[in-house]
């Protein structure tokens, strides 16, 4: 076989391999947790030494400060913290529905700053 036919057999095969290949698939959405998780995470990473993140979980009926984050699936999570009596409290959410109130703030004088624990799924 000469060089020539080679190349165009080689050729050939490229542009019957190239249009006969199915498209990639897209690549998976990321998923709400962990986008949440991601930006909460960005959030706490840029605070100062003396400053907290108060993250904020609000009904009509219930006002939370959570404090942990527990991602029981990719769809459903579980808030925990005190409400306004200091009695501990927890919500369980759907991700997809789950609104949160974020805001930096000075720790209390003398105390160590409050980070906001996140569990993700196991």
């Amino acid at each position: 076989m000469a060089l020539g036919e080679i190349t165009k057999q080689i050729a050939q095969e490229v542009l019957i391999n190239a249009t006969t290949k199915e498209p990639a698939p897209p690549p998976a959405p990321e998923s709400a947790i962990s986008t949440i998780f991601g930006e909460l995470g960005r959030m706490q990473k840029a605070l100062k030494e003396d400053e907290e993140l108060v993250v904020l979980y609000q009904t009509p009926a219930e006002r939370i400060r959570v404090l942990e984050i527990y991602a029981a699936s990719k769809q459903v999570v579980i808030l925990s913290g005190p409400d306004p009596e200091r009695k501990l409290t927890r919500v369980v959410a759907a991700v997809e529905s789950l609104q949160l109130v974020c805001k930096v703030a000075k720790a209390t004088p003398g105390a160590k700053a409050t980070r906001v624990n996140l569990v993700g799924v196991k």
